[in-house]
This record gives C-alpha cells, structure tokens and sequence, in this order.
C-alpha cells in the first residue's frame, strides 16, 4: 500500500521505517527540513537501538522517502498522523496544536476511499471532532484512532511485533471499512499472532491514556513503599519480589527508584487529568494528583540522602551522575529525573559533572548549567560521591574494586536499585539504595 506518514519525530520516523520494512510504499513528511535531511540519509535524529540500520535497508530498497512538501500525501491510501501533543506551557492539558496543523494541512491531499489514522497520544474527544473535519473534506474518507505502544528503546520491536492494535472507528463496528485498510497495513504482525481490538473512538484514545495511567501508578506505589520501607529499616526490593509473585500483580514495574521521566507518563497523566475536569470527571482521576506528587518527591529525596552521604553538607562536595537519560537505551531528556536532581543537587552547592553514553548533547541543550563529560573514567576521577540514576548496563557492571582506585570517597547512591549492595559495601564502599536497608 501506498502510506504517509505525517510528523517525523520519535513516532514518525519509527512508524515510516517500520512501514516500509512490512513492504508499504512510504513517505515521510515533516516541516522541520534538517529532521528530513538526516533521515534521507539514513541517519537518526535520536537515538534508538536498530532504528538508523533499519533506515538504511528500507531506503536502499525504495520504499521509503522523506520531504517536507505535505502534497507528497496525494495519492497515499493511508495517512498517519504521528505529530507530539507536548504539555501546554503552564498548564496540565495537551498542545493539541501539531495535531491540528498536521490534520489541515493534509485535508487538501485526501482522496476518494482514504483513511486517515491517528496514532499521536490526545485527550478523549479528540477523535471524533477530527472525523468530522475529514468527513466534509472528503465523505469517503474515514479516521481511525490507532494509539501507540512503544517503549523507548525498544520501539522498533515494539512496532513490528506489537503485543496488541487498537482500531477506534466511529461506530465501534468490525464492519467498518477502515478496519479491513488497516488490517492490510499490518496483516504481516496480525498473521504472526498480534491481537487486535476493535472500538470506538474514545474507547481507543482512552487506552494509551488509562494504560500510562496504570503503570504511573504501580511505580509511584513501589516508591511509596520505599519510603515506607526506609521508616522501618525493610528492603523494598525484597517487598516488590515477595508481592509481585502474586499474578494479579505481577513484578514488572515494581522497581523502587528515582521515578519515572520521559516524554509520555508524565505529561499524559497530567493531560489525563485536566481532560477529565473538562468532562466533569476530575473526581475519578484524583488519586493521579499524588501519583504525580510521589514520583516528584523522589527527586527531592535522592538530593537529601545525597546529603546524608557526603556527611551532612553538599557544599563543594564532587559528585558525579551517573546517567543523563530518563532511561537506558535512549537519548531523550524531557522531564528526566536525573538531570533534574543533578541541577538541585548543583543550586545547593555540589560541583556536580554528569556522564551519559548517548544524552550529553540533549542534556546540554536543556541544562546548559551543568558540567558535562563523557568520557567516563574523567567524569568519576576525584568524586566525592558517585549517584547511578540512569541503568545503563555499563553502569550495572561496574567493578566497585576498580572503580574504587578512581575516586576521592567510595560512597554511591544507587538511585535504580540495580547493583548488588553486599559487593559493593565489600569492596568498602559506603552503598546507600532507596528503600532497602
């Protein structure tokens, strides 16, 4: 089939080459004409593991394009809409404005029998006001709302053996004509086994946003429970696996830590939030007020027992970060814990230096501030204290023996609950966890 793919950023460009690689004849449309020049030459704006290889094949084949000209999209039988909805700037609602844009500036393109898909994260509603813009533009034309799954880091699997589609059509029917279109789209994943839902609208925009719901809320638990677990001298590792062997609660995403970042939970939650208010449901959605509240005290507790640590003062002590990304295997910055606890940490006066195999750059752009280094053994020379808030696997094996010959202190604050504490304080560091005894 011929796709567009309209709004090239995490999404976009994963989707387009992901497309392509089913065999769709794709292109990929952005506005931002430097984002267009790097992905015509194979080359990832971020990083995402497999993502610049897979570019490649599917651009040496010629299935995949890349332009910011939006009349590209005449002549597709699919069009994505794949654009970022970023929280409002001192509000708690979407920016409903790049879906918007994006949306009127394909309707001139739409033809006889098309459908237009919409995959970006918005507020419930969203859908049908859409539908109907579609629908006087071109009466044949069709919208579907297709939330996306995808996990950093993983987004190329994740887009090629998804673990389940959502389909959102008007009438919730799997009569409806834009179901067999899509199924055409993925008929390779659907073939394999993927299972798929077919809705309403708003059931399918309610899915992403109870789904980052549900998993902001079983983290901000577990470190509930840390901090409970610290009152009581328990470990709150030992807790999450005691408890998580209970099937109805399962262990993933049971890891007490810094909290949670990125540019999803946090803002889709608040997003969540302020649409319910609009629909006079805010009662429902309250108890996502201090769901939001634990994870950002997180932050503020990693500062204080960073203080503790470094003997009660933070004034002039060398701390190093371990970890600029809200998570491995990635680049992304936005709302990530690390970075913000490193600036609180450097306003209270640590000379703090911050090591990331692949944000620095990111970091850079939004904390201009702070001390940068990437190569590991400069950023660790000298430290006072060393605080693994992003677990990067070069990170989880450290060697605490070796490592201990580099610094000034063997203190660590190990921000993820990932090393082994009893090797650790072997090797005569004092370990401090978050949670555990």
């Amino acid at each position: 089939m011929r796709i567009s793919v309209i709004g090239c950023g995490y999404l976009g460009a994963v989707h387009a080459a992901c497309m392509a690689k089913l065999g769709h004849e794709v292109v990929g449309i952005d506005v931002d004409e430097r984002k267009i020049a790097d992905l015509s030459s194979s080359k990832a704006p971020f990083y995402e593991p497999g993502l610049e290889e897979l570019l490649r094949e599917v651009q040496d084949s010629s299935r995949l394009t890349f332009t910011t000209d939006m009349a590209a999209a005449a002549g597709s039988d699919v069009h994505f809409i794949c654009v970022g909805t970023p929280q409002k700037k001192g509000e708690n609602g979407a920016d409903m404005s790049y879906v918007d844009a994006s949306l009127f500036a394909l309707l001139p393109y739409l033809q006889e029998g098309n459908v237009v898909v919409g995959k970006s994260t918005v507020p419930v509603g969203t859908a049908e006001r859409l539908a109907g813009l579609v629908s006087e533009q071109e009466p044949s034309a069709h919208l579907v709302w297709n939330p996306e799954f995808l996990r950093e880091g993983h987004a190329v699997s994740d887009t090629l053996q998804p673990d389940r589609f959502v389909y959102g059509v008007p009438d919730g029917s799997e009569d409806h004509p834009a179901v067999g279109r899509l199924d055409e789209v993925y008929s390779a994943p659907i073939t394999a086994g993927t299972p798929r839902l077919v809705t309403d609208h708003a059931t399918a925009e309610l899915v992403k946003a109870a789904a980052n719901s549900f998993l902001a809320t079983k983290i901000s638990f577990i470190n509930a429970m840390a901090e409970v677990c610290e009152a009581t001298g328990a470990d709150v590792s030992r807790l999450a696996d005691a408890i998580g062997l209970d099937d109805r609660i399962g262990r993933k995403f049971l890891n007490a830590g810094i909290g949670f970042g990125g540019g999803c939970l946090p803002k889709d939650i608040r997003a969540f939030m302020a649409r319910a208010g609009e629909l006079g449901a805010d009662q429902a959605l309250t108890f996502l007020r201090e769901v939001d509240a634990i994870n950002m005290r997180r932050r503020t507790r990693v500062v204080e027992l960073t203080r503790e640590i470094c003997g009660g003062s933070l004034l002039g002590q060398r701390i190093t970060v371990l970890g600029a990304a809200f998570k491995p295997e990635s680049d992304d910055v936005r709302d990530s814990p690390a970075l913000s606890i490193a600036a609180q940490l450097q306003l209270q006066g640590a000379v703090v230096t911050v090591t990331d195999p692949k944000a620095l750059s990111n970091a850079a752009r939004r904390f201009p501030e702070l001390q940068y280094e990437p190569d590991f053994a400069s950023a660790v020379q000298a430290s006072d204290a060393l605080l693994l808030l992003t677990e990067w696997a070069e990170y989880r094996n450290l060697d605490p023996y070796d490592l201990g010959s580099r610094v000034s202190s063997l203190r660590i604050l190990d921000g993820r609950n990932v090393l082994d504490p009893a090797k650790w304080r072997a090797a005569g560091w004092h370990y401090r966890g978050l949670g555990r005894p």
